[in-house]
């Protein structure tokens, strides 16, 4: 019996499987130390909207493509 491999990076957005492409990196600095970084997966689609979502709160770092060796 061969194990599963590891689970398809799907995207963040509420209600997309799709396959994600882009890593949204951001922090919360009223519950977050300066360095942590939380990670939210996006499809090409979603990309955008989720960076402008994260922007708005203040809460967004740096956005990345998303790698075989990744999510970060």
């Amino acid at each position: 019996m061969t194990a599963p491999g590891p689970a398809e990076a799907i995207c963040s957005r509420k209600g997309c499987r799709t396959k994600a492409t882009t890593q949204l990196l951001w922090n919360n600095p009223k519950i977050h130390t300066p360095e942590r970084r939380k990670i939210w997966l996006a499809c090409d689609e979603h990309a955008a909207w989720l960076q402008d979502y994260l922007q708005g709160r203040s809460l967004w770092k740096e956005t990345l493509p998303l790698t075989s060796e990744e999510p970060r």
